[in-house]
Order: C-alpha cells, then structure tokens, then sequence
C-alpha cells in the first residue's frame, strides 16, 4: 500500500492518521457483511457482545461499555436495547450503584459470539492480518498499543462528559 495522500495544508507526520483511518475502515467494511450474514449483528453489537464474552461471569456496566466502545451512551442504549430483544444481553441492576445498569451476555449471545467468530477471524486474516509477517504484525501492535495507552492515559470520555456538562450547566444532549 503506497504511502496515505496528505492534504498540502497539512503536517507530512498525518499521513499516518489517514493510513489509520483507511486501514480501519476497509477492515470494518471487510468484516460487517460477515457479522450480519453469520450473526445478524451490526459492526458495534458485535463489539459489544466481545466485550462481554472476554469475562461472560463479570457484568459491565453501560459507561464502561461507551466507554471501551467510543460510542454516544443513547446510541449504547440503542443497540443494547436491541441485542436484549434478541436475548443475546441482559440488564442487571448494579451491586455498585443504584442507579446504575450493568450489561451481560446472555447464553444465547454467548452462542452467537461462538457462531460468528470463526469467520470473523477469518474475514479479519484476510483483510488485515495476512498483509503483514509476524515481525511486522508484532511491530504493529507493539506501535498500536503504545496509542493505546496513551489515549487511555486520559479521563475516559463519560467522565470528560460529565465534567464539561457540569462546568457548563448543561444537562440535556451533549451535556450528559
């Protein structure tokens, strides 16, 4: 893939952010059809119940979940809505908070996880892994990771959220 384009008025160290953006849309176009043939599932469903099946024994809870998602908390509730109508999650009151709501995944979810990750994996081998040795993918994640680390570094977004809407006294969209 030859180096990613950069507009003039921009720095030549963005060809990265544009490589990046690239890379991770071509990977989720690669993988949506697979999830909604194999699974019914929606790119961000699939996230979520991964997110659920690394610890099915442990709940998650709604900010934690927008958080590790990236994802607005109503487009959470949305898709979280429609994953317990299909019985694949179920809310459960959390032991931590009284208001707050926890998600888990159900035995059913837990079944379509099984069912559509073998061609996940192999959707994702074909558009991103194998392009890569095992030098260079180490390398990849080993750099990815660094990222990683430092975004997480920062205030989750539900607790930047909150402050700027309390700074600002805003309560209603883009201040919860």
């Amino acid at each position: 893939m030859p180096d990613a384009t950069v507009p003039p008025s921009l720095p030549p160290e963005f060809g990265v952010y544009f490589a990046l953006l690239e890379v991770s849309a071509l990977v989720q176009h690669g993988v949506e059809g697979q999830l909604r043939r194999d699974g019914g599932l929606s790119f961000v469903q699939f996230q979520i119940l991964a997110i659920l099946g690394e610890n099915p024994s442990s709940p998650c809870s709604m900010t934690d979940l927008a958080d590790r998602l990236v994802h607005s908390k109503s487009g959470l509730t949305y898709q979280v809505d429609r994953l317990e109508q299909a019985g694949l999650v179920a809310r459960v009151p959390s032991k931590q908070d009284e208001r707050g709501v926890n998600v888990t995944l159900s035995p059913k979810g837990a079944s379509v996880l099984e069912r559509v990750l073998p061609g996940h994996v192999e959707v994702v081998r074909d558009v991103l892994v194998d392009a890569l040795d095992g030098a260079d993918r180490d390398q990849l994640t080993r750099l990815l990771g660094r990222v990683v680390q430092h975004m997480r570094s920062r205030p989750p977004r539900s607790a930047r959220r909150s402050s700027q809407g309390s700074r600002t006294g805003r309560t209603g969209p883009g201040g919860d």
